[in-house]
C-alpha cells in the first residue's frame, strides 16, 4: 500500500508549484489519513478472516534495528535452515538415480536410454500433476502437517526401489515418487513467506535452493562409498543407495512434525515450551511482515482456496511473463545435466571418477546462485539478475556445439561442461518474484504451484531434447538449447518492460482520481490481488 500512498501524495498540490510548504502540509495530512484508514481496514480484515496473528497487529508498534536483526537471525536458523534440510531430503530421493546410472543401473534392469527418458517423463508428469492439488491440500490442513506427511510417504517409496527388478517396477516407483513429491517446493516456499518480507525472500530462497546442487555433491560423495557395497544376494550397489537415502528422508519427515510451527505465533508447544521468540519478538515478526505486505493477513493458515479464487489465480495473466521465463530458463542445460554421468562414462571415466567429477559444477552453481540472490536483494531487480543465466548458457553452448575437439580432448570437454552447468539456476528468483507480484495469500499459494508446473513442463521437454540418434555429441539438441536460451533472454527483457508499462498506466489512473475517490477505493476496492490500482509490480 505504500506505493499507492506515495502516488496519492505526489498528486496533491502538484498544480501549485509556488506553495511548497502548503503542498507538504497537505501531503502530511493525506498520508496520516490514509495510514489510519489502511490500519482500520486491515484490522477489520484480519478479524473477519480469523488470521492467527491478528492479536499482534499494531500499526503504532516500533522496534529497534538491533531487535529486528536478532529476529531475522532466528528466522534464518529455525526456518531457512530447516527448509534447507527438508529440501536436501527431497533431492536425495529425487536425484539419486543419477548416481545409480553411473553404476550400470540400466544394464542391471535391462533398460534402454529411451526407457530411461520415458521413466523420467512419467515422474515429471506425475510431479507436475500433483503441484496444484498439493498446494490446495497444504492450505486446507496446514503446511506444518502436510509437508511432513509428504516426506514420510515418498521416503517409503524411495526405499522400495531397493526391490525393483525390471522396467515395470522402475516406471511404478518413478510415478509414485513424482505424485508424492509434487508440490513440496511451493508448499515450503509459502511456509517461509510467513516469516520473511518480500525483500528478504529472494536471498532466503537462494539459501533454500542451494540444497539442490549441494545434495548432488553429498550424494556423489556418499555414492563413492555406498556403490562399493556388494553382497551375494544384492550385488548391485545402487540399490543400497536408494535404501540409505530413503531412510534419511524418513527420519527428516518424522522430525518435520516437531520442527515446523504453523505460524510465527504458534512456536510454543508441549515439546518446545519456550518457543522461538519472546512475546515482543513475536510482535516484531508479525508487524514487520504485515507492513511489508498487508495481504499476508487476508487468510489464516488452515483456510482453503475457493473455486473462484483458484480460477482467478490460475489465469492471472500478469504473472504469465514470469511463467514463460521459468519454462524457458529451466530447460536451459537440463538435458546436459541429465546425461552428464553417461557422457562422462562414455569418455572413459570410471564409475567413481564420474560421480566425483560432478562435484565441481555443483559447487560453482551454489556460488553463482547465492550471488544472484544477494545482488537481486541489494539491487532490487529480478529480471536483470535472471537474464544473466541464459546469457551464461549462450556463451558456453556455442563452443560446446561447434568446438571440433569436444570428443577428443576429454579434460577440455569436462572443463567446458563444468563451467556451463555452473550457472545460477533461476528457481529461487522466479518463486520470490511470483510471491511479490501476487499480492494475496490465495494468489501466492496458487502461483507458487503454477510456476512449478511450468518448471516441471520444462523438465518434460528437456528430457526429450537429447535423443539416441543424436548421440554422442548431440549437435541437434545443443542447437535447440541455444535457441531456447535466446528466448529466455528476450523473455527477461520483455517482463521488465511489461511491468514498468503496467505500473505507469496504474500511476496515471490513480493520480487522475481525487483524494475522496482514492479513499473510497481503499474502503471498497473494485479489484483484488495484483489487479488493485494501488498495487505496483516489482521487476
Amino acid at each position: 500500500m505504500g506505493l499507492a500512498w506515495n502516488s496519492r501524495a505526489k498528486s496533491v498540490g502538484s498544480s501549485d508549484q509556488s506553495s511548497e510548504n502548503s503542498k507538504l502540509e497537505k501531503v502530511h495530512v493525506v498520508n496520516t489519513e490514509l495510514d489510519e484508514l489502511e490500519s482500520s481496514s486491515s484490522e477489520k480484515l484480519y478479524e473477519q478472516t480469523g488470521y492467527e496473528c491478528r492479536h499482534h497487529f499494531d500499526p503504532d508498534f516500533t522496534w529497534t534495528e538491533a531487535e529486528e536483526k536478532k529476529v531475522v537471525r532466528k528466522n534464518d536458523w529455525y526456518v531457512t535452515f530447516w527448509a534447507f534440510v527438508m529440501f536436501t531430503a527431497l533431492d536425495f530421493d529425487r536425484n539419486n538415480i543419477q548416481q545409480a546410472l553411473s553404476d550400470d543401473m540400466l544394464t542391471d534392469l535391462g533398460l534402454t536410454t529411451n526407457q530411461l527418458n520415458l521413466g523420467n517423463t512419467i515422474n515429471l508428469v506425475c510431479f507436475l500433476s500433483a503441484e496444484l492439488p498439493s498446494q490446495l491440500i497444504s492450505k486446507k490442513i496446514g503446511a506444518d502437517v502436510w509437508i511432513p506427511m509428504q516426506m514420510i510417504l515418498w521416503s517409503v517409496v524411495s526405499m522400495s526401489q531397493f526391490a525393483i527388478k525390471d522396467v515395470h517396477g522402475f516406471y511404478a516407483t518413478r510415478a509414485l515418487l513424482g505424485a508424492l513429491q509434487g508440490g513440496f517446493i511451493c508448499d515450503v516456499c509459502l511456509w517461509m513467506s510467513y516469516f520473511f518480507t518480500s525483500k528478504e525472500l529472494p536471498f532466503r530462497l537462494s539459501l533454500f535452493y542451494i540444497a539442490n546442487p549441494m545434495t548432488a555433491v553429498w550424494s556423489s560423495l556418499l555414492a563413492f562409498a555406498v556403490l562399493k557395497v556388494k553382497t551375494k544376494s544384492n550385488p548391485e550397489g545402487w540399490k543400497w543407495l536408494f535404501l540409505i537415502e530413503g531412510t534419511f528422508t524418513l527420519v527428516a519427515g518424522i522430525a518435520a512434525f516437531f520442527k515446523m510451527p504453523a505460524s510465527p505465533v504458534q512456536t510454543k508447544t508441549w515439546y518446545r515450551k519456550k518457543g522461538w521468540y519472546t512475546d515482543r519478538e513475536e510482535k516484531i515478526v508479525v508487524n514487520r511482515v504485515l507492513r511489508d505486505d498487508p495481504e499476508k493477513g487476508s487468510m489464516h493458515n488452515r483456510e482453503p482456496v475457493g473455486p473462484k479464487e483458484l480460477i482467478g489465480a490460475v489465469f492471472d495473466y500478469n504473472l504469465l511473463p514470469i511463467y514463460i521465463i521459468r519454462i524457458l530458463g529451466d530447460i536451459g542445460t537440463a538435458p546436459i545435466a541429465t546425461y552428464l554421468q553417461l557422457v562422462l562414462r562414455g569418455m572413459g571415466f570410471s564409475t567413481f571418477k564420474t560421480n566425483a567429477l560432478t562435484i565441481p559444477y555443483n559447487v560453482l552453481s551454489v556460488i553463482t546462485m547465492l550471488l544472484t540472490g544477494f545482488f537481486s536483494e541489494k539491487l532490487n531487480t529480478r529480471a536483470l539478475m535472471i537474464a544473466t543465466t541464459p546469457l551464461w548458457i549462450i556463451i558456453c553452448l556455442f563452443p560446446l556445439r561447434y568446438w571440433p575437439g569436444a570428443q577428443k580432448d576429454i579434460w577440455g570437454s569436462f572443463a567446458l561442461l563444468t563451467v556451463l552447468l555452473g550457472h545460477a539456476p533461476i528457481w529461487p528468483l522466479t518463486i520470490s518474484w511470483c510471491s511479490a507480484n501476487s499480492n494475496g495469500v490465495r494468489s501466492r499459494a496458487v502461483s507458487a504451484a503454477v510456476v512449478n508446473i511450468f518448471s516441471q513442463s520444462a523438465s518434460i521437454i528437456a528430457a526429450n531434447i537429447y535423443r539416441k540418434d543424436d548421440a554422442p555429441l548431440y549437435h541437434r539438441g545443443n542447437v535447440d538449447l541455444i535457441g531456447i536460451a535466446f528466448g529466455a533472454l528476450f523473455a527477461c527483457v520483455f517482463a521488465k518492460y511489461y511491468y514498468i508499462w503496467v505500473n505507469k498506466k496504474r500511476d496515471e489512473k490513480w493520480n487522475a482520481m481525487s483524494i475522496d475517490e482514492q479513499e473510497e477505493y481503499i474502503r471498497n476496492p473494485r479489484h483484488d490481488g495484483n489487479k488493485r490500482l494501488d498495487f505496483r509490480f516489482v521487476y
